[in-house]
């Protein structure tokens, strides 16, 4: 606490001085933190690089040209979607915890995700302008074509999204990203479901559930930690147990919604009699497989940070696991865009 001299007071003498908040210290990352953060996006980009060739090698299927970047492209796509929905979605959270500190809340990240979300978006537009193929000069892309096919106008519709994100962060009301964000999500779900497959608007209607949970999941956690680092300096103890007691019962049932509708896409995509078949011997199935471990470890993470939450004498224990759960969800979104740029299974 700092003292400040105040007016003098009504007998010529200066009245009792009063308190001042002293200013929060300056909060910079160390440079392991940003070590292992780097480290950490260079693991997440070599899994959508090298991840299709070993997960075709020995199938006898062939990957599309330039499935590494598209993978990555849709890496940083998705990732892209999970940070403003995760931050709406902690926000609300936060506001409902008696006695926290709301208006000291961490430093938003949605501009710079709409500005790569706006570049992967653009990168993907441009394939889908060559006919689904990379392009290597400015003319051989049809930007024209994209207004007369369905995967075109979906193409567009995630490039103008993002943009209008961008401009909504910049905005008064960054809230009004979550409209964009959400146009996306329905944009995914009917490009990985055309309309000449069967039942295409149950498996839109699968995806988009999917996609939802897993953004608000992925997203939320995130911001929550970083919510609860920032009312450590500035708020109660109790008010940071709260929020991942808050954020943890939540999740549970966005867990439970994302694996029933995975689950549930994966059976309409690989019929049962042909399913543990294709999850061995094609590429789709081996990611897949890849993809349940993932998420079985960062259900235990969950389970792990949630049984120290409960802990009386160091509740905030809890964020050591739910880092871990961060990092390990993080490689699900590599993994999970790895899944979109693969063959899909066979159904025979």
């Amino acid at each position: 606490m700092s003292l400040i001299r105040p007016p003098a007071g009504p007998n010529g003498g200066d009245a009792a001085p009063l308190p001042v908040p002293a200013a929060a210290p300056a909060r910079h990352l160390s440079p392991g933190r940003t070590v292992a953060v780097l480290a950490l996006v260079a693991v997440a980009a070599l899994i959508p690089l090298l991840g299709p060739s070993a997960a075709l090698h020995g199938t006898g299927e062939a990957a599309a040209p330039g499935t590494g970047g598209i993978a990555l492209l849709r890496t940083v796509l998705f990732a892209a979607v999970c940070v403003p929905a995760g931050e709406w979605f902690a926000g609300r959270l936060a506001r409902r915890v008696p006695g926290a500190p709301v208006g000291d809340a961490p430093r938003s990240w949605a501009l710079f995700a709409a500005g790569a979300g706006f570049v992967a978006a653009l990168g993907l537009a441009s394939v889908v302008a060559t006919g689904n193929l990379v392009p290597h000069r400015l003319a051989e892309i049809d930007v024209g074509g994209l207004y007369r096919s369905r995967d075109g106008a979906l193409a567009l519709l995630e490039v103008n999204a993002f943009a209008v994100a961008g401009l909504c962060a910049l905005s008064r009301r960054p809230a009004g990203q979550v409209g964009p964000s959400a146009a996306v999500v329905v944009a995914e779900a009917l490009r990985v479901h055309p309309a000449a497959e069967h039942g295409a608007l149950a498996g839109s209607g699968l995806t988009l559930v999917h996609l939802t949970c897993a953004a608000l999941w992925a997203g939320g956690l995130l911001h929550v930690l970083r919510t609860v680092r920032r009312w450590r300096t500035s708020g109660p103890g109790a008010a940071c147990a709260a929020l991942l007691g808050r954020y943890a019962r939540v999740a549970a049932v966005l867990l439970a919604a994302i694996t029933a509708t995975g689950v549930w896409s994966s059976l309409r995509r690989m019929p049962a009699g042909t399913i543990l078949h294709q999850l061995t011997a094609t590429a789709y199935g081996r990611t897949l497989v890849a993809k349940v471990f993932l998420v079985a470890a960062v259900a235990v993470l969950a389970l792990w940070a949630r049984r120290r939450l409960r802990r009386a004498d160091d509740p905030l224990g809890a964020c050591v696991p739910a880092r871990a759960e961060v990092v390990a969800l993080g490689v699900v979104v590599a993994v999970s865009a790895l899944l979109t740029a693969l063959p899909p299974p066979i159904r025979w």
